[in-house]
């Protein structure tokens, strides 16, 4: 049973050993005036015009969104229903005589009504203490 184990790693990791030993770039050492710095700044020039280029195509769509949405505020309040006007405010009309003596007697009958209530309440509190 061990050597089954064993020997079936060893076959999974032949492969393994053979792939790490294989250089990264081209499957011969370099080309003649390769400098492997020039390369590496190039790969960087072309991912910032590629950063660049994303980034305009985003301040792009931000802005036809932005008018997108002007246009659609616009459109919304072009087809809002005015709101009618406000009616004129009336001047004072002072009441009659009549009005001002029913308004009295109501409220003559709201103080009484109260006054009725809180002279229970005293005569309690001014009862004789037990």
């Amino acid at each position: 049973m061990r050597r089954l184990i064993l020997m079936t790693l060893l076959l999974v990791a032949a492969p393994l050993t053979a792939n790490a030993q294989t250089w990264p770039g081209w499957p011969a050492p370099p080309p003649p005036g390769y400098d492997p710095g020039s390369a590496i700044a190039d790969q960087h020039r072309i991912e910032m015009d590629r950063l660049r280029n994303q980034a305009a195509e985003r301040e792009a769509l931000a802005q036809q969104q932005r008018l997108q949405t002007r246009l659609t505020i616009q459109q919304l309040e072009a087809a809002r229903q005015p709101t009618p006007p406000l009616p004129p405010q009336t001047a004072y009309a002072p009441r009659t005589l009549e009005q001002e003596r029913q308004a009295r007697e109501a409220q003559d009958a709201r103080r009484d009504q109260m006054v009725r209530g809180v002279t229970e309440i005293d005569a309690w509190l001014d009862r004789r203490p037990h």
